[in-house]
């Protein structure tokens, strides 16, 4: 796990993540401080994500998403508008 969470901290730089130990499901609590040790995000993630290349890149991806939310650089709206443009338009009869 220590090698994950270096690759955590290194993808989500200059915030530092930090990850609990597995709970009794595998699961973990992961936190991502700010530059100040403030507590800017806590997901539960569990193990599989952790060690699924693809499900790790996709928890670092919805990690910047929430980041830039969480600093005000992007609002939940526009990314409701984005996820809205990707989903296939379906085909009425």
């Amino acid at each position: 796990m220590e090698r994950i969470c270096r690759l955590l901290n290194q993808a989500l730089a200059p915030y530092q993540a930090q990850l609990s130990l597995a709970d009794e499901r595998g699961n973990r609590q992961l936190t991502v401080h700010d530059h100040l040790a403030g507590i800017t995000l806590q997901r539960t993630v569990s193990e599989f994500q952790l060690q699924e290349q693809r499900l790790l890149v996709d928890l670092v991806d919805g990690l910047h998403r929430d980041l830039q939310i969480a600093e005000g650089r992007l609002q939940p709206c526009v990314i409701a508008a984005l996820q809205q443009r990707q989903q296939p338009q379906g085909t009425f009869a």
